[in-house]
């Protein structure tokens, strides 16, 4: 059972004055968090290095960012790896604290930097999601909204045209319930689009 992050989580450590602040956060792909950590550069223009791992639906990557090669995103993404978590970005940003750690004493620092913020996240079960669409007439969207709410799917998209489309994300176990409920409301009035799984969250 793959596990994800319910919410981001942080821990800072200082090591011979250089300070390592390590986050934990849930992501989706690289798109995603190569947009994060660029947010991270911003937010710390003092910083030296902003090292980053994800493991994101079955796919790892890991960037050292001008530290020595292997010993800050590597180390990073085995942390991650060990705690089999997936749909997950790990950054570091390290401010230079005037002394060299040696390879060693980086992969110790990134590692635990990374793990100590892990111990005060909370982990979930990653559950596969789907896309469902459908077109109603606009006297029921107030009700769609509500059961939507109600059976936990995420309103991604709203347009208004001759008829309301509405495009809904939700967990795969949801479906048939919420499909159900719909269509009792709706008593044949509203018409559903081909479905598709999407990436888990």
């Amino acid at each position: 059972m793959a596990l994800t992050l319910a919410s981001p989580a942080e821990h800072e450590i200082v090591v011979k004055k250089s300070r390592f602040l390590g986050r934990v956060e849930p992501c989706a792909d690289r798109v995603a968090a190569l947009a994060r950590v660029q947010q991270l550069r911003e937010q710390h223009p003092g910083a030296v290095h902003v090292c980053w791992a994800l493991l994101a639906g079955g796919h790892s990557a890991a960037n050292d960012d001008g530290e020595p090669g292997g010993t800050a995103g590597r180390p990073m993404l085995d942390v991650l790896r060990h705690q089999g978590l997936d749909g997950v970005l790990a950054t570091a940003v390290r401010y230079w604290g005037g002394t060299k750690l040696g390879a060693g004493g980086l992969v110790r620092a990134y590692t635990d930097c990374i793990a100590q913020a892990l111990l005060t996240a909370e982990k979930i079960e990653r559950v596969a999601q789907v896309e469902l669409a459908c077109e109603l007439p606009y006297e029921l969207e107030g009700r769609l909204r509500r059961l939507a709410e109600q059976h936990g799917a995420a309103l991604v998209d709203v347009q208004h045209q001759a008829r309301v489309l509405m495009r809904f994300a939700l967990p795969v176990t949801a479906r048939t319930a919420f499909v159900a409920a719909v269509d009792e409301v709706g008593q044949g009035r509203v018409g559903w689009a081909r479905v598709s799984s999407i990436a888990s969250p």
